[in-house]
């Protein structure tokens, strides 16, 4: 944590999602986090109180919208709640991971668009500025009518593999057709070919596609994704690339969600490593012997000091 506050005027606060992560956002920013107590009544009601005067301050409120979901994200609707109502001059929340990404559209009759209706409590309660990493959708950005600042990991995420691992003999890999642009993306940064995954049914765990579009034969794979979840999809894809010759396979991906048995999957697979960041908090008994992760605090930290500072973040959505 930093030692003094270089910037008097701005403020950071930690929620419960992601304390690790916050603590290595405030070191970069030079700025402490800011005393505010979280606790929960019996009932699992939550309760927040701001435990300094913030009355005229640029506050950043940390956290994950990740497991469990509702609580973390009904913690950032009350903070904000507080915030405001403790006279704050602009209130900005950080938000490594935004849950409910994957509901941004109806794709079926009588659904929910889920992502924007997190938007709109966030808008609702008070919010001025967001600032997010890896959006499941770009379109997620349009759901807000205030300024959403949409980090990218990609750039950080090629400089690690490459530095580690070596980018010689690669291949990226979509896991389906979906990811054709993120994964044309990364293989720019590696200067390397892509391959697509002919998987005509993502949502099916027990398939395994046959065909792969692109040659990995001999070839080192690199799966990139934006997210892990149960990890079946990545562990098929794996499974079809070395049937189609991958010399190794790597899997990338921002959000570590790891739902279920996710882990053992993974530590079970095919996969050599599996790279990702901490925009989600990852335990130490969650951690497995194939997981390799990279911290995205420094990024944060230097869009938050842009952002104070009145100068173009632009710079850092390519990273």
């Amino acid at each position: 944590m930093a030692e003094s506050n270089t910037h008097p005027n701005l403020k950071l606060f930690s929620l419960s999602s992601n304390r690790h992560l916050a603590e290595e956002i405030s070191k970069a920013v030079g700025v402490p986090l800011g005393k505010a107590t979280v606790e929960k009544f019996s009932d699992d009601e939550i309760k927040i109180s701001v435990d300094e005067s913030i009355r005229g301050d640029e506050v950043y409120i940390i956290q994950s919208v990740s497991d469990p979901v509702n609580s973390n994200l009904m913690e950032l609707l009350i903070m904000v709640d507080a915030v405001r109502r403790a006279s704050a001059k602009s209130i900005n929340v950080v938000i490594p991971y935004y849950g409910y990404s994957r509901a941004d559209r109806k794709a079926r009759s009588r659904e929910p668009i889920t992502a924007k209706l997190v938007a709109s409590f966030l808008e609702m309660d008070g919010v001025d500025r967001v600032v997010a990493l890896d959006l499941h959708a770009d379109q997620i950005q349009g759901f807000f009518n205030i300024p959403v600042d949409h980090l990218k990991a990609d750039t950080l995420l090629a400089h690690y593999f490459t530095n580690t691992h070596n980018s010689s003999d690669v291949v990226v890999v979509s896991p389906d057709h979906t990811g054709v642009s993120r994964a044309r993306k990364f293989a720019e940064l590696l200067n390397a070919p892509i391959a697509i995954i002919d998987n005509r049914s993502p949502e099916d765990s027990t398939t395994v596609p046959e065909s792969v579009i692109g040659s990995v034969e001999g070839k080192r794979a690199v799966i990139v994704d934006d997210m892990i979840d149960t990890a079946f999809k990545l562990t098929i894809a794996a499974e079809t690339l070395k049937k189609a010759g991958a010399k190794d396979v790597f899997a990338i991906a921002t959000h570590a969600v790891f739902s279920g048995d996710a882990q053992k999957r993974l530590q079970d697979s095919a996969i050599k490593k599996v790279i990702v960041t901490n925009s989600i908090s990852i335990s130490k008994a969650d951690q497995f012997e194939k997981l390799e992760v990279v911290s995205v605090g420094p990024l944060f930290g230097e869009a938050i000091n842009l952002i104070h500072n009145q100068k173009s973040v632009g710079k850092l959505f390519g990273r």
